[in-house]
């Protein structure tokens, strides 16, 4: 399928796709055309890819996570990167932290909100 197509069944446009290929991050194949060729297995890991940056994952840490799914992974860290996944980590429960501040605030307004009609 075509760079348009997986846009289109993913949400994700043309060009953001492209910059995850920049990434590296996705790996298309080519037609005899030039063309990027994409399947299912693509179509999956630009979804993945964008769940991961909605939750606030950067980039160069995606292709950590995805690193660590491949069977020939090995569990050894360098302190480098242990701190930036640390780094990553305490941004994340900052982040939820003050998601669930919003949350607590936006349930306690329309718990003692009077609800009117629109006009």
């Amino acid at each position: 399928m075509r760079i348009g197509d997986v846009a289109e069944r993913t949400g994700v446009a043309t060009r953001m796709i492209r910059y995850y290929e920049s990434q590296g991050l996705l790996e298309p194949g080519r037609g005899p055309n030039g063309y990027r060729v994409y399947d299912e297995d693509d179509v999956d890991r630009v979804r993945r890819i964008r769940n991961h940056i909605a939750a606030g994952v950067p980039t160069r840490l995606i292709q950590v996570v995805f690193d660590m799914e491949k069977p020939s992974w090995t569990r050894e860290c360098s302190r480098e990167l242990a701190s930036m996944l640390n780094d990553e980590l305490h941004a994340l429960d900052e982040r939820i932290a003050c998601l669930s501040a919003s949350r607590e605030t936006l349930r306690g307004f329309l718990a003692t909100a009077q609800v009117t009609a629109d006009a």
